[in-house]
């Protein structure tokens, strides 16, 4: 089975094939520390590679596929304060290139996250970033003081730039509320905080220096892109809910965009995240500015591909000569740079 997004119709010797392997006894030794080691702000990752919202669900889903503790990090599906079912269906469909989502922040709410969920996620051996999202500042506010009463939680990703809820970008398009809710999480937990941002914006940069200003240790670019897949036979959206977030590789060249423009114009750790599938992808990341990614629509058809990457970096920085991340991060040669 080739991967849907994957136009090479060459053999591939690492075709798909979606069955639980076997997990050595004695789990593989991650790459040095000293190389795939990262700082982003406080928040401290024992590689760069990390999976993202949305993509991973509460880890468990995924467990016959990965050894959690060699990732950077794992971030579940956004939570919100009280239980919500989503939108209607049909939620995803296949676009070029691409995925078109409209879930809808479907998640059982915050204390069913904490009841059921944190036990496990705190227990693989990996950064735990929990990623929020609240219809108001205060909400944001109050579910950071939930959360800062469990201290195994690595970091918050806060979510202001979902396309398919209502209100869902209203935090990421207004540099003043962008600030502002940062600046909220910050004073009422100890975590590090990173800020989920909108590529549906006039000047991303502009929005990225709010969250960097208002103490956000991180940002991360980019979430989805709004976009519409129509049946026109039946003239009606192909989604339930309209309109979706389209994800996948058809939207890398405009997430790398995005973090070239904050790169070199914010001064804010950012983690890349936008049509990821190779450790290609990895790299040109890492020279456009940021210093950690997000592996997301390619966990869908590839969930090994995250731990896989893992590997690749540390070969690639070895063979560029780089004794860790930080040397490669933020290299690209700009036109009229010299």
């Amino acid at each position: 089975m080739r991967a849907p997004f994957d136009t090479d119709t060459r053999p591939r010797k690492d075709s798909l094939r979606l069955t639980p392997r076997k997990v050595p006894q004695q789990p593989i030794v991650a790459p040095p520390v000293s190389r795939l080691a990262v700082q982003l702000g406080r928040l401290k990752l024992a590689n760069p590679v990390l999976v993202a919202s949305g993509t991973f669900g509460y880890a468990r889903e995924m467990q016959a596929f990965v050894r959690f503790e060699r990732l950077g990090g794992v971030i579940p599906k956004t939570v919100t304060p009280l239980p919500r079912k989503g939108n209607p269906p049909p939620r995803t469909v296949e676009t070029s290139a691409g995925l078109l989502n409209s879930i809808g922040l479907d998640n059982d709410g915050l204390e069913a996250f904490i009841e059921k969920h944190l036990g496990y996620l705190s227990g693989l051996g990996t950064a735990l970033i929990v990623n929020i999202a609240g219809r108001t500042i205060d909400e944001f506010r109050e579910m950071a003081v939930r959360l800062d009463e469990f201290p195994q939680i690595a970091a918050l990703e806060l979510n202001i730039s979902c396309p398919n809820v209502s209100c869902g970008v209203d935090f990421g398009i207004d540099p003043r509320l962008t600030a502002e809710v940062v600046s909220k999480v910050r004073s009422a937990c100890r975590f590090p905080v990173l800020a989920k941002l909108t590529p549906n914006v006039t000047s991303i940069a502009e929005i990225a220096r709010a969250a960097a200003d208002a103490g956000a240790d991180a940002v991360t670019l980019i979430n989805t892109f709004q976009g519409l897949a129509v049946d026109w036979r039946r003239r009606r959206p192909v989604l339930g809910a309209g309109f979706g977030g389209l994800s996948g590789p058809a939207i890398k060249p405009l997430a790398l965009r995005a973090v070239c423009q904050v790169a070199r114009s914010v001064n804010v750790p950012i983690v890349g995240v936008g049509g990821i599938a190779s450790i290609d992808d990895v790299m040109q990341f890492l020279v456009a500015g940021a210093s950690a990614v997000q592996i997301g629509t390619a966990n869908f058809y590839n969930p090994s591909l995250a731990e896989r990457l893992v590997d690749e970096l540390d070969a690639a920085l070895a063979g560029e000569g780089c004794a860790s991340v930080s040397e490669i991060v933020g290299t690209l040669q700009f036109p009229g740079d010299e």
